[in-house]
């Protein structure tokens, strides 16, 4: 019963993998022959140019999957790092750091990039 019951499983997993590799390259292809075509004046592809299109995407995006490094594990390990060091910092040390960043980071955002002390020293007269 036991076997059996793997075996199912396994023959499950294998039909919607199956599936889902089928709807993927039906979907690829209908998208490519949908929009390249009449942007960008390529050809139309066929099944087998659409899975060589899926394989080398794989292969210059590489085959890691969402779950093993999302951006959002690196934003929090990130966020960890920096909390780790602001804690070693006296208070005064921890405002005149925020101080700087707001500075810096409003100037960018706002466009007007202010120059530090730092980037006045380094200029030529």
């Amino acid at each position: 019963m036991d076997r059996k019951f793997w075996l199912l499983r396994g023959l499950r997993f294998f039909l919607f993998a199956a599936l889902f590799l089928t709807a993927a390259v039906f979907l690829t292809q209908y998208l490519w022959n949908w929009l390249m075509p009449t942007l960008f004046h390529l050809p139309a592809i066929s099944i087998a140019q659409t899975i060589g299109l899926l394989v080398l995407s794989r292969i210059l995006f590489g085959f890691r999957g969402g779950r093993h490094s999302s951006w959002a594990q690196k934003r929090k390990a990130w966020q960890q790092r920096m909390a780790g060091r602001m804690e070693n910092l006296s208070p005064e040390a921890r405002e005149k750091f925020r101080q700087q960043m707001r500075s810096r980071c409003a100037a960018s955002w706002m466009g007007k990039a202010e120059p530090t002390a730092d980037a006045t020293a380094h200029q030529p007269v």
